[in-house]
């Protein structure tokens, strides 16, 4: 059985990521990139899918973990009857070849250690061919290749998995490098991992010195920056939503998705947080992917793509794996890829808007695809959709939907007013107040005074609370007023947010059995909100519980599991960090009193 969710680390080298047990064992790693077929997948199965353990040969506890200051560089400690040790794991940037480096250091005394390497090709479902020269392995299977070096021999015979014990005495180290390598390439040269760790860990220090937040929560607003810089993938810029698929919604459950793709959206918030700290280089960067991606036709901009842009991601089910905690069924791909969302307008009009707002010089291509999406959505911006939560059922007149496809036209109308590019000004300004009194007339329920789910229901959905951070209603506006009241009333559990109503009646909108636990980013949206409202106390509580409910090393899951106080979905997700990072912001901006428009808003 895999570890509770909050007892994994992460790391990354913006190619692919790793989770590691608090017990020392890598129970996920996906090689050559975040959406490959993982290699080690007990994470999803139990160890016979693949792991990687370190740690103490006997009893032992652990000491204490930690990533260094500013980088995503791990250290954990164990201690036994002998003494401590330490293990450093690092994905390294830099190297030649995708690897993972990870070293054993003596502390206190001197101390026996057990590694073994389980091995499982393609989601644990390959057990590879290990060949053995010397201190060297190279496990093979088809298509996928890795060798591993290290200080120590392992025992590998033909039909078990290499195992090696070995001591380690204060001040002494031993090291490990598992490298990828091409289909039939040469065998990796060896690395000096002591400059390959180095340099890593001065790279993310670097990287993170350089943001401008300089409030109360700084420590935790660097660690969210550096787990959204590291979902990044930097060859082509996409960012991906999580490091994980099918981590459970509600553990035993069946919403358990395929997150290591690029969706529009959580790209675009990414890079308003990235913005707001500083890191215009980034946005520069995405602006280019999202060119490359979207391409030809409007019509045809998908709300999700590969990390290269690849827009088919068929959806499949790994039968052999029994899920995390027995959440089935495990799922790679996302057929949501397919589904038509009318939000991602207005979000990807908005990180156009902030990236000059920012400074970033206008690009003459990026107005024309502005433009192209303008006129798309004018002609289509009445028509049903998805929705933001990507509902499985038939397409509805989804209020946040609406709300975005304003924020869209919005934003238009700043290029024009605010930064001299042409367009229709006048035409936009009819259709944006079209636009909004559609909204007013038949997603506002009057008599319950909020906002509601889709037009005609009844239903809420904490997306609303993005009616006020992107300007569509001002933050005291009465009908804002009574959607944050209507959110904190019906669909709060223990003071944080679910997404949105369910019960029964819900699987007629999403297609699915209910039940899930409580949405992390939608409870930072609540904080924004009461904090634009003037209501900062109230918000800054909530905020704080929120930042305790990170795990040891300052990471956030998708959801809660309010009943057994578990972190539950997929992890690390960008969502959650990208909505810790805003609303820390917010917090900071109201130190003095309300602000009473976000600087996301454009001129409306």
């Amino acid at each position: 059985m895999s570890l509770p969710i909050e007892d994994y680390a992460f790391l990354g080298d913006m190619k692919t990521s790793v989770l590691i047990g608090a017990d020392g064992s890598v129970d996920w790693l996906c090689l050559p990139r975040f959406d490959s077929g993982a290699c080690f997948a007990a994470l999803l199965g139990d160890e016979g899918n693949g792991r990687w353990t370190m740690a103490p040969a006997g009893e032992h506890r652990l000491e204490a973990r930690r990533y260094r200051p500013d980088s995503l560089v791990l250290e954990t400690e164990f201690r036994s009857e002998d003494g401590v040790v330490r293990v450093v794991d690092c994905m390294p940037i830099g190297a030649h070849r995708t690897c993972l480096i990870r070293r054993v250091e003596g502390v206190e005394g001197r101390v026996r250690m057990r590694s073994e390497v389980v091995a499982r090709f393609d989601y644990g479902s390959i057990v590879p061919w290990v060949r053995k020269d010397g201190r060297r392995l190279h496990l093979v299977a088809g298509p996928d290749s890795c060798y591993l070096d290290s200080d120590v021999e392992f025992d590998a015979g033909s039909d078990e998995d290499p195992v090696t014990e070995f001591a380690v005495a204060a001040g002494d180290s031993v090291d490990f490098v598992l490298t990828w390598v091409p289909p039939r390439s040469p065998s990796p040269e060896p690395v000096n991992t002591d400059v390959l760790i180095d340099h890593t860990d001065e790279v993310w220090r670097e990287w993170a010195s350089r943001c401008n937040y300089e409030g109360e929560y700084r420590d935790a607003v660097v660690r969210s920056l550096i787990t959204l810089k590291a979902l990044t993938h930097s060859p082509g810029g996409g960012i991906v939503a999580a490091a994980t698929t099918s981590l459970p919604e509600q553990i035993g459950g069946v919403r358990n998705w395929d997150y290591r793709y690029c969706w529009i959206r959580d790209a675009t918030l990414t890079l308003l947080a990235l913005l707001e700290s500083g890191y215009t280089q980034a946005a520069a960067d995405w602006r280019e992917w999202l060119l490359r991606a979207v391409a030809g036709e409007p019509s045809q901009m998908r709300i999700m793509y590969g990390i290269e842009g690849e827009r088919r991601l068929p959806e499949l089910e790994l039968d052999w794996l029994s899920g995390y905690e027995g959440s089935r069924p495990v799922r790679v791909g996302n057929e949501a890829a397919q589904q038509w969302q009318l939000d991602v307008y207005g979000e990807v009009m908005d990180v156009f808007h902030q990236a000059r707002v920012h400074g970033i010089p206008p690009k003459e291509p990026a107005w024309q695809l502005q433009r192209s999406l303008m006129d798309f959505l004018e002609a289509h911006w009445r028509e049903p959709d998805n929705g933001i939560w990507e509902m499985r059922g038939p397409r509805r007149h989804f209020t946040h939907s609406k709300i975005m496809a304003w924020t869209a036209v919005d934003r238009a109308i700043s290029g024009v007013e605010r930064f001299g590019l042409e367009g229709p000004l006048e035409e936009w300004k009819r259709l944006r107040d079209e636009i909004f009194q559609d909204v007013c007339e038949n997603g506002y329920d009057p008599e319950r005074r909020t906002l509601t789910q889709y037009y005609g229901s009844s239903t809420l959905d904490a997306s609303l609370l993005m009616a006020g951070t992107v300007g569509f209603l001002p933050p005291d506006d009465e009908r804002m007023r009574g959607t944050v009241d209507a959110v904190q009333r019906e669909l709060c559990r223990d003071g944080l947010v679910q997404r949105y109503s369910m019960d029964e009646t819900s699987r007629r909108v999403d297609a699915l059995p209910p039940g899930e636990g409580v949405f992390l980013p939608c409870t930072f949206w609540l904080v924004d909100n009461l904090v634009m409202q003037g209501r900062v106390d109230e918000g800054r509580e909530i905020f704080e519980h929120l930042l305790s409910l990170r795990n040891d090393v300052g990471l956030l899951s998708e959801e809660y599991d309010t009943n057994t106080g578990r972190l539950i979905g997929n992890f690390p997700q960008a969502l959650s960090h990208i909505a810790l990072v805003n609303t820390a912001y917010e917090l900071d901006r109201n130190r003095e009193g309300p602000a009473q428009q976000r600087a996301s808003s454009g001129s409306g």
